[in-house]
């Protein structure tokens, strides 16, 4: 099989590669710098420009299945002109994707398994969301997850089948928002956010890559949940990165208005509490490596510390 995958050079996109070559998968790949191009028998780059929408149709040839992660970064100061480039770097760069199929009269493309966000489930500290939701977050974020989601589902017209990975709390020391979380507690000033209380469903880069890679290998369709199967409250987050980093917490969590005047509207995504799912995809036969927070903490820390929950006791030793 071969795959197109865009942001592959990213945080996902990188160990989403690494995946496909495990598993002896020719990875072609877009990126808008010229000089990350880079030609391998298994590994094949291609300059794109979705700004203006220029691309190298070379770039599907043998392509089977596209995997879509291209999109800025939510995690910069919402400004008025950087909102405007959230949603348009991911409109774009599937309007581009489309018109490139459209173009190319013969082409092997029969699926496309592209990156969502929970950010479209409301706001809730009670409510358990599963894929049939139908509810749309009241905020920015679950706007730009909304747009984005209606032009994924325009790829069903060109025959293809398509399916949408809502993507948690990325968990890697690699980068994303574990070192930022963790980098306060390393400096013995680490807090929850608010009450604490607000849900966050997380993964490990690995089974989030995996699930991806499960759903274009089976040609799944429709939306899944990109989750570990045990979502926690952000204190209890707070506290299992600190003990696996073995430092102490006794500062007060912070208050909401705090972030709000360092970060501005941003500071909803620390606050925001989705409780997600993962049933779905585990009913389609994908087993999580790392369905505890101790777990996926004590393999990217490589922590020596036993993991226990109310019913099973996982060691480092049992895991790795």
């Amino acid at each position: 099989m071969k795959v197109l995958i865009t942001g592959a050079t990213g945080l996902v996109g990188s160990e989403l590669v690494s995946q496909c070559h495990e598993k002896g998968y020719d990875v072609n790949y877009l990126t808008t710098s010229k000089k990350k191009i880079v030609s391998e028998l298994n590994y094949q780059g291609y300059f794109w420009n979705p700004t203006t929408a220029e691309i190298d149709q070379n770039c599907l040839d043998g392509v089977s299945v596209i995997i879509n992660l291209a999109g800025s970064s939510i995690s910069k100061r919402w400004t008025k002109g950087y909102r405007q480039e959230i949603i348009d770097s991911r409109v774009n760069s599937l309007e581009l994707l489309k018109n490139t199929l459209l173009k190319t009269e013969r082409h092997s493309v029969k699926s496309i398994v592209s990156a969502s966000a929970i950010g479209i489930y409301p706001d809730s500290l009670s409510d358990y969301y599963t894929e049939d939701e139908t509810k749309v977050d009241d905020s920015y974020l679950g706007e730009v997850v909304d747009v984005w989601e209606n032009k994924i589902d325009e790829f069903e017209a060109l025959g293809l089948k398509v399916a949408k990975v809502r993507i948690g709390l990325v968990l890697s020391n690699d980068g994303g928002a574990l070192p930022e979380i963790a980098k306060p507690v390393n400096y013995f000033v680490g807090a929850a956010f608010g009450t604490g209380e607000q849900w966050q469903s997380w993964i490990h880069i690995s089974d989030l890559a995996g699930i991806f890679l499960h759903i274009a290998s089976f040609e799944l369709e429709g939306v899944y949940n990109g989750v570990a199967p045990n979502p926690v409250t952000n204190i209890k987050l707070v506290k299992e990165i600190a003990k696996v980093l073995n430092k102490p917490l006794f500062l007060p969590n912070i208050p909401k208005f705090v972030m709000y005047t360092i970060l501005g509207d941003m500071a909803y995504i620390l606050f925001a509490s989705q409780r997600v799912s993962s049933k779905k995809i585990e009913e389609e036969g994908f087993i999580f490596r790392y369905a505890n927070i101790c777990q996926a903490l004590g393999a990217i820390y490589e922590s020596d510390d036993e993991c226990v929950d109310s019913k099973t006791k996982i060691t480092k030793e049992f895991v790795s």
